[in-house]
């Protein structure tokens, strides 16, 4: 399934800002460089630089720059996490110079950024990969995770199944003794990309159980959400019997459920994500710069963890001012390092998948090509 669903995003609230002050490099070998982010090839780096989006991303990227301010204090960077819809609607507004996002841009966002990027195009890069848990909140329930199919948590959320010793889940659990407690399900009340993933696994692999399009919307009205995603795990944390979606980074002392997959049933892990998105192709219209990931819900290989969310970094590959461009290609250099990649796969940090080498040659190379008009 593509990673690129019908969605549509409204108005956008500055709350949450992540700010940390950082700071000029010293210029080093080109070495050093690749490794700490100069990789622009300038000796000073100094301004602000301002990005907004997705809520999945939120502690990569206070991972990611506080590793940037080892070597550019002098770089005032801020992350809003608004949203997926929100990042983009700023990004393509020229408010922020970078925009995170759980879905790729669609085509009339694709036309809108020629002009926000003076004519060139925009970065699509696939730089924070991570599961998305189906959390719940069952005190009681003795298990390390329970085990439950698509299809089933797809009539969990379309609110067909409502208690937890429903059949259903019993027959997934048998070794579980289950309560008669009502299931209270829990979605995003802002668009999200988190959910665009979320219904899209629930489209392609519930064998029809889900009757709802894929979208960054949640398509039911009434019920409980929360706010990005720590929203949502709050009001799963506060209501005994919930269950909710949300980046595994989050999850804390949750239980979390373990995916039907061919025979097997598979709790999340950066190995079982990296797996499915290293299967999956790129998505039509990918270009070398477009590097969407087109993944494959669907999989029945052992030990893969389909519910994956790949978070996009999306920038300009061409900037009005230079010190955006620099900054922004210096930044970026870093997010795709190897250090940067293994700062947020950190379980304390993110515990992310880090992106592999072969694909990392590729966004750099799409990084590279970033300049000033």
């Amino acid at each position: 399934m593509k990673l690129t669903p019908h969605s549509r995003f409204g108005a956008v609230a500055l709350t949450g800002a992540l700010a940390l002050t950082l700071a000029a490099c010293s210029s080093g070998s080109s070495a050093e460089s690749g490794a700490t982010g100069a990789g622009d090839g300038s000796a000073e780096l100094s301004g602000s630089l301002a990005g907004a989006g997705a809520s999945s991303q939120e502690k990569a990227v206070a991972g990611w720059i506080a590793g940037f301010n080892d070597t550019h204090p002098d770089v005032a960077v801020s992350y809003d996490a608004v949203g997926s819809g929100g990042g983009r609607e700023q990004f393509l507004a020229g408010a922020v110079q970078l925009a995170g996002s759980d879905a790729a841009l669609e085509d009339d966002e694709l036309e809108a950024a020629a002009e926000r990027c003076e004519g060139g195009e925009a970065l699509e890069l696939p730089l924070y990969i991570s599961p998305i848990a189906v959390v719940y909140n069952l005190a009681d329930v003795d298990a390390d995770h329970l085990q439950l199919s698509a299809a089933t948590i797809a009539k969990i959320f379309n609110r067909e199944i409502t208690t937890w010793d429903d059949p259903a889940i019993a027959a997934e659990n048998p070794d579980v003794t289950l309560p008669s407690t009502g299931i209270i399900p829990v979605n995003r009340s802002d668009e999200s990309g988190t959910t665009e993933n979320f219904t899209e696994y629930l489209e392609a692999a519930s064998d029809g159980a889900w009757p709802h399009e894929a979208s960054g919307d949640w398509p039911l009205s009434g019920g409980q959400s929360g706010q990005g995603t720590q929203g949502v795990i709050d009001t799963v944390s506060g209501a005994e019997g919930a269950i909710g979606y949300a980046d595994a980074s989050r999850v804390g002392d949750l239980g979390t459920v373990a995916l039907k997959v061919g025979e097997e049933y598979v709790p999340f892990s950066a190995e079982a994500a990296a797996k499915v998105v290293d299967a999956s192709p790129r998505a039509e219209g990918a270009t070398d710069k477009r590097l969407v990931v087109e993944l494959d819900r669907t999989t029945t290989e052992a030990g893969a963890y389909p519910l994956v969310l790949v978070s996009y970094s999306i920038a300009c590959s061409t900037y009005a001012d230079a010190a955006d461009a620099a900054n922004v290609k210096a930044y970026l250099t870093y997010v795709a390092s190897a250090a940067g990649q293994e700062r947020a796969a950190d379980p304390g940090v993110a515990g992310s998948a880090p992106i592999s080498d072969d694909l990392r040659t590729e966004v750099q190379a799409a990084i590279d090509s970033i300049a000033a008009a």
